[in-house]
């Protein structure tokens, strides 16, 4: 089902999480980004872990059929001091990361001092503050916004991927006076005799 909307492209965010996992979705049109959805997958039900990483793949594999988008942008996983939950999050990072390969979507991560840089220009920003962000930014109604903050940080990485896949590229200046000359031939003076 393809969404009612015609998109040039659309960058689905995924914020990876073991008892709620974000997601957003947005549409680009030119310059502009649009929020097409945002929402929370509840993980809290499933008493196994395993359980809950199946879950994640099901249903990142559904909103990627019903959606369709065109990249997907995920949270890097932060190093904390509990090895244990970095290992769980890295988990479900991966299986959410694998609904992706398995339909080709090219993937692209970013970590939260990024995002949160990107997106308020304060990389120690709360996610309240990303939140309140988002809507100035996006024009998103206060009612659209969930009550679990992880969808907002899902969109959050969603419209950090669009930010950072618009810059321009900046060609590589010479290293050297050698490597200039090399490139440059018809720059260089004539030796006088």
């Amino acid at each position: 089902m393809k969404p009612e909307h015609d998109y040039q492209r659309i960058i689905m965010g995924i914020d990876p999480g073991t008892n709620v996992m974000g997601y957003g979705l947005l549409g680009i049109n030119g310059k502009k980004p649009e929020t097409i959805m945002l929402g929370v997958i509840q993980l809290n039900k499933f008493e196994s872990h395993y359980k809950r990483l199946g879950r994640i793949f099901e249903r990142v594999t559904g909103l990627i059929d019903q959606y369709l988008p065109d990249e997907l942008a995920i949270e890097a996983p932060f190093f904390g001091k509990n090895v244990q939950s970095m290992l769980k999050l890295g988990r479900a990072q991966g299986v959410a990361m694998a609904a992706a390969i398995a339909r080709d979507i090219p993937i692209a991560e970013y970590a939260p001092l990024t995002i949160k840089q990107s997106v308020t220009g304060n990389g120690q920003a709360s996610k309240e503050q990303v939140a309140n962000m988002l809507r100035r930014l996006l024009n998103i109604s206060e009612d659209r916004i969930p009550k679990l903050l992880d969808a907002t940080d899902a969109l959050a990485v969603a419209l950090t991927h669009f930010y950072e896949t618009g810059k321009p590229q900046i060609a590589r200046g010479p290293s050297s006076w050698k490597e200039f000359l090399a490139r440059n031939p018809d720059r260089i003076a004539p030796r006088r005799k």
